[in-house]
């Protein structure tokens, strides 16, 4: 079996385990983390709803480096959570692990306001 396969099958094991536990409500949604080779996405949902009620993206974050534009998405999901008057969220990293990108976007939307 090649590594792609196994790290990609490693990766939808721990989402699958840390979405049992992790659910988001009206009260409290869901911001949820997928990173891709390029870009980071950022999306705050709502479950019981099936909504998606904020998004951003790396692809439309300003900076040089990926870890500058994490940071960027981390700020400015924040912000737009706050233009919603959304404050508290249940942070799903998406099974990737929490180091890196992943905790330069949770711990910059954090300072910009959200709490988890």
């Amino acid at each position: 079996m090649k590594k792609k396969n196994i790290k990609k099958e490693k990766i939808e094991r721990r989402h699958k385990r840390i979405r049992s536990r992790v659910f988001g409500t009206a009260e409290r949604p869901r911001l949820c983390v997928f990173r891709s080779n390029t870009n980071i996405y950022a999306q705050i949902i709502d479950d019981n709803a099936q909504k998606t009620l904020v998004a951003f993206s790396s692809d439309k974050a300003d900076g040089k480096t990926s870890m500058e534009r994490s940071i960027e998405v981390g700020k400015q999901i924040a912000k737009l959570a706050k233009i919603k008057s959304i404050d508290k969220v249940v942070f799903d990293r998406g099974g990737f692990l929490y180091t890196g990108k992943v905790k330069a976007l949770a711990d910059s939307a954090r300072e910009g306001g959200l709490k988890f």
